[in-house]
């Protein structure tokens, strides 16, 4: 079997580490506790082949160069230019959903190229914490995307913003077309138009209240059909960003 291309490298998630401060090419970096720890499950040994990016863009090649009990060096070797972001800049608005949902949602959004997400705290939402709460699940759901992040290719982290109402939610993407998935919608998913940017909405649990569809109604938001039947809140968004990206983004 010959080498590994850097894309091949670049895309298996048993080398791909998201670390900070990566010095330039052919120097050393002392990796952080959590790149370590991530080596060590891995069972990766001296002279084996990594991956970092720091989330700006772009990746580096690079090799284990010592590794020790809780100590682990490795120097890099070469930058690439490699991206694996999409045409089409997806905010999504998500209503929050309890414990292990939220976190599937989060992570499939990023792996189907969501560029920013908006947890919110709608109508139906049965999660109430206070601010301090909300700041820790903020900190754990963009924890959940970096790894997203270093599984499935991508080198540019999406944005988990601070937990919002879904005023303040929609004030954030005021300007930017949206688009609403609804079994009553009044539009095909091949009526999407193509576009740099637009913003979506999923619902919690207990769904949308009517009074918010109507509100990003008003908005001028499209209404697409996403079939007769009701989807669960970790299923919804999947189903919308592959219909988003299949229509005008990069899965057609």
């Amino acid at each position: 079997m010959g080498r590994s291309s850097p894309s091949t490298i670049a895309t298996d998630p048993a080398t791909r580490l998201h670390v900070t401060g990566i010095p330039p090419v052919g120097e050393v970096i002392d990796l952080p506790d959590a790149a370590v720890r991530h080596v060590q499950a891995r069972r990766l040994r001296s002279g084996d082949g990594l991956v970092l990016f720091d989330g700006s863009g772009g990746e580096y090649t690079a090799r284990i160069e010592a590794l020790e009990k809780r100590r682990a060096q490795a120097r890099i070797e070469a930058f690439s230019a490699r991206e694996a972001e999409t045409p089409v800049g997806i905010t999504l608005l998500q209503g929050i959903s309890k414990g292990e949902r939220m976190d599937y949602s989060m992570q499939k959004a990023t792996e189907l190229g969501a560029a920013r997400i908006i947890p919110v705290i709608s109508a139906r939402c049965v999660v109430r914490l206070d601010a301090e709460r909300w700041a820790k699940k903020q900190r754990h759901w963009q924890a959940v995307v970096v790894a997203a992040c270093e599984q499935c290719g991508r080198n540019r982290i999406p944005a988990v913003e601070k937990p919002c109402a879904l005023d303040e939610a929609l004030a954030t993407v005021a300007g930017l077309p949206g688009v609403i998935f609804d079994t009553e919608g009044d539009r095909a998913a091949q009526d999407l138009e193509p576009t740099a940017e637009l913003a979506t909405l999923i619902g919690p649990e207990g769904g949308l209240a009517p009074d918010e569809i109507q509100r990003v109604a008003d908005l001028g938001w499209q209404r697409i059909r996403l079939g007769p039947r009701i989807l669960r809140s970790d299923t919804a968004p999947v189903a919308a960003l592959a219909v988003i990206q299949t229509v005008i983004g990069d899965l057609g």
